[in-house]
């Protein structure tokens, strides 16, 4: 696992946060994503695969530097997903950013996962953010 940092390719082109071929999972304390992220690794995940994200990683690099509301996005899916990372980010949740770029790799994160705690969860597809049970 290593800590987030936030990459141009993830990204639209006019700024938002769209990390095409991302898990973004959230976990209720540090402690609970760390165990979350060993569960990973030891079940084959590769180490640069897993990003660790912090409140204060969210609520700078994700929701915005000053954490206003008025930088999140305004209209659709994007603008409520964000809206909720931020909401549990000022809870004190943690998250992991997983690389999954494929259906299968999803489901057996997913799998890998049961039972973990996970507050929340997306992934982040072409055109398309998808629930996550948790």
């Amino acid at each position: 696992m290593r800590p987030f940092h936030l990459e141009s390719s993830m990204k639209t082109m006019r700024g938002v946060f769209y990390p095409t071929g991302w898990m973004v999972l959230m976990f209720p304390s540090e402690q609970a994503a760390r165990a979350a992220a060993q569960k990973l690794e030891d079940g084959g995940v590769a180490e640069g695969d897993v990003l660790l994200l912090t409140p204060d990683d969210f609520r700078r690099e994700i929701i915005g530097a000053a954490g206003d509301d008025n930088m999140l996005p305004s209209a659709g899916t994007e603008g409520d997903t964000v809206r909720k990372f931020n909401e549990l980010a000022m809870q004190g949740h943690h998250g992991l950013m997983v690389h999954a770029p494929k259906h299968e790799d999803s489901d057996r994160i997913l799998e890998q996962l049961a039972g973990s705690g996970m507050s929340y969860g997306q992934k982040y597809r072409t055109l398309v953010i998808e629930d996550l049970a948790a």
